[in-house]
Formats: C-alpha cells, sequence, structure tokens
C-alpha cells in the first residue's frame, strides 16, 4: 500500500508559480505511475499530468501543457508539478495519485491510491 501526502500550495497572483509536492511512503515508489489531477469547486475531478516509473514518459492535459511540468526522484519518494504562469482558471484542489503500473495515463480510475489534496488558488 502507498501513502501520498501533498504540499506545497497556496495563494498566488495570476502569472506566478508554485511547486507541488507529493511524498509516497513505501520502498516501492519506483513501481508506480504517479499523476496529478485537480477538482475546482463545482467541476468534477481533471487530469493534470502523469510520469512514468523512471520518469522517461510523461503526459499533459492541454490545457496545463508548456506550463506545467511533472518530475520525480525515485531516491526521495517524491513526485512533483512546477506550475508556471499560472492563471484563475489553474484554482483547483491538486491530488497526486499512483498507479500500479509502469504509466497511470489520464483516466483516475486507473490509479490506485490517492492522496488528501492541496489547494492552490490563482487570484486575478
Amino acid at each position: 500500500q502507498v501513502q501520498l501526502v501533498e504540499s506545497g500550495g497556496g495563494l498566488v497572483q495570476a502569472g506566478g508559480s508554485l511547486r507541488l509536492s507529493c511524498a509516497a511512503s513505501g520502498r516501492t515508489f519506483s513501481s508506480y505511475g504517479m499523476g496529478w489531477f485537480r477538482q475546482a469547486p463545482g467541476k468534477e475531478r481533471e487530469f493534470v499530468a502523469c510520469i512514468s516509473r523512471r520518469g522517461v514518459s510523461t503526459y499533459y492535459a492541454d490545457s496545463v501543457k508548456g506550463r506545467f511540468t511533472i518530475s520525480r526522484d525515485n531516491a526521495k519518494n517524491t513526485v512533483y508539478l512546477q506550475m508556471n504562469s499560472l492563471k484563475p482558471e489553474d484554482t483547483a484542489v491538486y491530488y497526486c495519485a499512483a498507479a500500479a503500473k509502469n504509466y497511470g495515463g489520464s483516466a483516475s480510475r486507473d490509479y490506485d491510491y490517492w492522496g488528501q489534496g492541496t489547494q492552490v488558488t490563482v487570484s486575478s
């Protein structure tokens, strides 16, 4: 089993940056494909980005492509989401998730473990 804890959220002005971190428990972090999702008030949870076990492959939602970067450090059991050029529409609770396979993809149903989320608020 994997436990995930997100951090790094907060309030930022439009155009600013934030770096989210997701720390995973256990010694098998490198066995999981990792992803980031977000949920805005009144909306369904949506895919943001994902990364393969060794970090070789990444994939982004069109809405964040070119602004967000997902990365991982398997030695630290941590996955990151660097968010630049933030927009008010990026405001949401951000969740990290772990898939028990090389690459989780964009469907939330393919992920097995979820963190509690961290709030990101972008003011205009």
